[in-house]
């Protein structure tokens, strides 16, 4: 190993107290990639739930 390049740290990488896992998948109720959106989400989510706006341009002419 070459000692004069610096190992990269993840700076994202969360604080746990020591023993804790960061990774919920080890304590998750089914194997795989967990939602981002977490498990009380169902899709599709309802037009009338959703905070989208949609853009609208007025042209100065």
């Amino acid at each position: 190993m070459n000692k004069s390049k610096k190992p990269y740290v993840d700076n994202g990488w969360p604080q746990v107290a020591d023993g804790d896992h960061a990774v919920t998948e080890l304590s998750s109720t089914r194997s795989g990639g967990l939602s981002p959106y977490g498990e009380d989400t169902e899709f599709p989510v309802p037009a009338e739930q959703l905070a989208y706006v949609h853009p609208h341009t007025v042209i100065n002419r």
